[in-house]
């Protein structure tokens, strides 16, 4: 106990960067007294004005903030008003947005909810890939980290998979991450594993390590080196599987796999898994709770943490996220209460 406490009070003041699809998140809500004589839709009447609150990747980052740590974004909006609005909230929660690039051709990603009593009536997204300005603001974000690596004391990739994150400015960070000494760790997308050979950390649900293991195969000559035959994992032991052939396959320092109700599990390299049981006592809504290993994982490892320690911590963090209704910055009071 004594051990984590010493651990979580290094977490003020430690520089992270937070590399990432920066999306903005929308929330209207509600009542449904009737159906509609158009469709058979529910009518939701809507009460008072939509919130924002910075999601995505500025999730991440303001996740990082609520810790003490200090944060600097990297990412793109569209010029447009939800631009604005979401750099407005992000500068509100004190992260530093001038690794943030306007992209012209495309619009900021915005995701809006649409909540009538405590439940989601519907999620509309608006995204728009441009490829077209992905070469530009890839030299954007080269001269950005170049000039500042050094004021890090690690890097986080958050890959949303909504084209910010591509194979050669993952490369560059490795790179670069390598080259400097730092933390790097990654909450992955799916079509992009093979991007992130040789970093510290992966931190994929099972959902995404199943996934992963079925895109290797079909995409990666190289898969026959993975050594699986199944991309179910059904029980723990194909976890412990699973997870063992995709850190050596990768080359991976670690890796941590969330498995929600069951916890999570830990790999090492040249260690054995160690299954890390979850700590939360009920589960009602697990929206933000990647975000929050991700984040807490990090910040624990820059503070002096081992792997096995930064994933307990990380835990502890998740289950209060967990046990609350919508995405939840779990500040250093409450992670010490509950690890108490």
């Amino acid at each position: 106990m004594v051990r984590y406490q010493n651990l979580i009070s290094k977490f003020k003041n430690k520089k992270i960067l937070v590399i990432g699809d920066v999306i903005l998140d929308q929330h209207i809500c509600g009542t449904v007294l009737r159906i509609s004589p158009e469709a058979p839709v529910p009518v939701v009447l809507q009460k008072g004005d939509p919130s924002f609150a910075p999601g995505g990747a500025a999730n991440v980052a303001n996740n990082l903030r609520s810790l003490g740590a200090r944060v600097s974004m990297v990412g793109r909006i569209g010029r447009d008003v939800e631009g604005k609005i979401l750099l407005e909230e992000v500068r509100k929660r004190g992260v530093a947005t001038n690794g943030i690039f306007v992209d012209s051709k495309s619009p900021t990603i915005v995701k809006t909810r649409i909540v009538a009593q405590h439940q989601q009536v519907l999620r509309l997204d608006r995204e728009e890939n441009g490829q077209e300005e992905n070469a530009r603001l890839f030299k954007k974000i080269k001269g950005f980290l170049s000039k500042n690596i050094n004021s890090f004391d690690a890097i986080i990739i958050s890959d949303y998979g909504k084209g910010l994150i591509t194979k050669d400015l993952v490369e560059f960070i490795c790179t670069s991450a390598l080259d400097n000494n730092k933390v790097l760790t990654v909450d992955p997308k799916v079509e992009h594993f093979a991007y992130y050979r040789g970093v510290t950390a992966i931190t994929p649900n099972k959902n995404e390590a199943e996934n992963a293991i079925r895109n290797i195969k079909i995409t990666q000559t190289d898969s026959r080196k993975l050594g699986l035959t199944s991309d179910r994992l059904k029980t723990y032991k194909d976890v412990e599987k699973a997870g063992r052939q995709l850190l050596k396959f990768m080359g991976l320092e670690s890796l941590l796999i969330t498995l929600g109700e069951e916890g999570m599990c830990l790999f090492e390299k040249g260690k054995k898994a160690v299954h890390i049981h979850t700590k939360a006592r009920d589960i009602f809504d697990v929206t933000g709770a990647g975000d929050t290993v991700i984040s807490v994982f990090t910040l624990a490892l820059t503070a002096g943490a081992t792997k096995f320690q930064a994933a307990d911590i990380a835990n502890h963090a998740a289950g209060i996220v967990v046990s609350r209704m919508g995405p939840v910055a779990v500040t250093q009071k409450e992670l010490l209460t509950v690890i108490k």
